[in-house]
């Protein structure tokens, strides 16, 4: 929710407490007597329930996370609630995991079609509970994060004093004719150079992997390239065009020469009309092969 990165930040320097109570979270306790600040109503601290409730997703403890989801949405913190479990879907479980819809529905439902802290509203939050804490836990973002923010920090520190860095990104450079050269094609500057078109496009930067395209994706592309009017392909670049890309080893294109470039690419319809060496990179003007039919498909 909007407000909820606000009122995590709550302890000063001395510990103290710096968040104003929301009226919901209001009024007595389960013991009748007068929740203190940040207080549930089983009083418990909504901190300590709101840390159990993460580990408890990350722990995959389904019971411990549908109570602790149900103790904040009934203590009046559901704000807290559907902002911590919103985060969870990021933090702490597997990346493409549907549970990150599921959840929003059922926070749509507690908060815009009923109560939060009501009976239907508690259900909701117990669901969106049990869902996170039955999803696969990891820290996969979190950790790659971590440890790319610390690569930066090494190669800044490295180029300063010009050696080379003791770990770098996982793409090196990332300049053409290496491990990456499929990633220049007409689309970027030096790819445009290279003279790299739709042809370099079809059998370098558009291949899948590691299954491949299935047979009818298949068969749709080789008559999309026979049929093509302007770029005229031979058997081996019709192959290469579906061929998926090896999981061992998915950047190495096989039937390139030197440059990168297919060998059809280098003559005909392929080749450069320009010259490289008065191109300035820019891809607006100078397509290389097959002038302007970039246009014509997507990255």
């Amino acid at each position: 929710m909007a407000d909820g990165d606000d009122r995590q930040a709550t302890f000063g320097s001395d510990g103290s407490l710096e968040t104003e109570t929301t009226p919901d979270a209001t009024g007595e306790n389960d013991f009748g007597e007068e929740k203190e600040p940040n207080e549930t109503d089983g009083g418990y601290s909504r901190y300590v329930v709101s840390s159990l409730l993460q580990k408890a997703v990350r722990r995959s403890d389904e019971e411990v996370a549908a109570w602790a989801a149900w103790e904040l949405a009934r203590s009046g913190y559901a704000w807290n609630l559907w902002d911590r479990l919103n985060l969870y879907v990021v933090e702490d479980l597997r990346a493409g995991d549907e549970v990150a819809l599921t959840i929003e529905r059922y926070e749509a439902l507690a908060t815009e079609r009923w109560e939060p802290d009501a009976w239907k509203g508690r259900l909701c939050a117990i669901h969106a509970a049990l869902a996170a804490a039955r999803a696969r836990s990891t820290r996969e973002a979190s950790n790659a994060d971590a440890y790319f923010g610390a690569v930066a920090e090494i190669r800044a520190d490295a180029r300063e004093r010009g050696e080379e860095p003791a770990h770098d990104f996982p793409v090196g450079d990332l300049e053409p004719e290496g491990e990456f050269d499929a990633v220049f094609d007409g689309h970027t500057g030096e790819g445009s150079k290279r003279g790299r078109g739709t042809r370099f496009f079809k059998t370098h930067g558009a291949r899948v992997g590691p299954e491949g395209e299935d047979e009818q994706s298949a068969r749709w592309q080789r008559l999309a390239m026979l049929l093509d009017e302007d770029v005229e392909y031979d058997a081996d670049e019709l192959d290469r065009a579906v061929e998926p890309v090896d999981p061992d080893d998915p950047w190495t294109d096989l039937g390139s020469d030197t440059d990168g470039s297919s060998a059809s690419d280098a003559t005909g319809s392929g080749a450069s009309d320009g010259d490289d060496d008065d191109d300035d990179g820019d891809t607006s003007d100078n397509r290389g092969d097959d002038d302007g039919s970039l246009s014509d498909f997507a990255e």
